[in-house]
């Protein structure tokens, strides 16, 4: 039987670009500032989401490590939604780090904190294998993230289960969250909604936070902060336009100012919550600019994050 070589000829064809797609995806990786090592468990045994990437400059060596902690509600989300940020660190002399953590509602609010105060103790424990230095630790998240860094770096009690303090973050970069304050986020919310005759959101910050009132206080950051403590310099992040996260930020911010702890407040004009975090990383981006001066002061012999 004759087979119709038109087929022979598309498969050929799929063939050699595929063949030159991975050649090129290969290339890139080759051209990365980086080594990738990618699903660490940072738990012994580690259960479902207990992993890790690292973004390890090439030769590196007793760098500063970003510690990045995604967004998603806390129910959605992952470790590889970073974006240029890897690459821009690298560039910069950072080893990145990028985490996953457990969500809800598999899990509730304070075993998803512990996951990420467990992937702390093994970044301390572990990245001076990939060139990191345990002891220059910058904490950063976005939106659910923003949360969880925000609360890592206020409430000592998660790092000290893990035999850990304060003193060990050079500084936390919140960027865009809403919950630094929960009380007042769920009273804002719900009030909009009693205001506008719209039923409550079925699965909003009250029930993911759990009905609780004292609950809700003690997963706010603003509840933790107190002179005293070794909190590292904050610098939020946020949408200049957003009510809710611009409330929150200043809100934290205030906090912290009373508790002399070093903050500055960076409100992105003409950015949304999803652009904000995209474009972290992008070279003339006004938020990113305000990132590395936050954090070459963070990091500064004798500097306690610019004040």
């Amino acid at each position: 039987m004759t087979m119709n070589p038109q087929p022979r000829r598309r498969w050929a064809g799929a063939c050699l670009s595929t063949l030159l797609l991975s050649s090129l995806l290969a290339r890139a990786g080759a051209d990365e500032p980086f080594e990738i090592h990618r699903d660490l468990p940072y738990a012994s045994p580690a259960q479902d989401r207990q992993v890790l990437d690292v973004y390890a400059p090439r030769g590196a060596k007793g760098l500063p490590v970003v510690f990045w902690i995604h967004g998603g509600g806390w129910q959605a989300g992952d470790k590889s939604d970073v974006q240029v940020k890897p690459r821009a660190f690298a560039g910069r002399g950072f080893v990145f780090v990028s985490i996953n953590y457990r969500l809800l509602p598999k899990v509730d609010m304070g075993t998803i904190i512990r996951d990420v105060a467990l992937a702390l103790r093994w970044v301390h424990d572990h990245i001076a294998e990939h060139g990191g230095d345990p002891r220059r630790i910058l904490v950063m998240g976005h939106s659910a993230g923003a949360q969880l860094a925000a609360i890592v770096c206020t409430d000592d009690r998660y790092l000290k289960e893990q035999g850990l303090a304060l003193d060990i973050l050079k500084g936390c970069v919140p960027v865009d969250g809403d919950t630094y304050d929960v009380p007042a986020i769920i009273e804002t919310a719900e009030t909009r909604c009693r205001v506008h005759g719209l039923p409550l959101p079925t699965y909003g910050h009250r029930v993911k936070f759990g009905d609780d009132p004292a609950k809700h206080r003690d997963l706010s950051a603003v509840t933790h902060v107190a002179a005293g403590k070794g909190i590292p310099p904050f610098l939020i992040l946020h949408v200049a336009g957003h009510p809710d996260t611009t409330a929150q930020a200043l809100r934290l911010a205030a906090s912290l100012k009373s508790a002399s702890v070093p903050v500055r407040v960076f409100g992105a004009q003409e950015s949304t919550h999803s652009k904000l975090n995209a474009d972290l990383g992008l070279p003339e981006d006004p938020a990113t600019k305000a990132l590395f001066a936050f954090v070459d002061g963070a990091l500064a012999p004798g500097d306690q994050g610019g004040r």
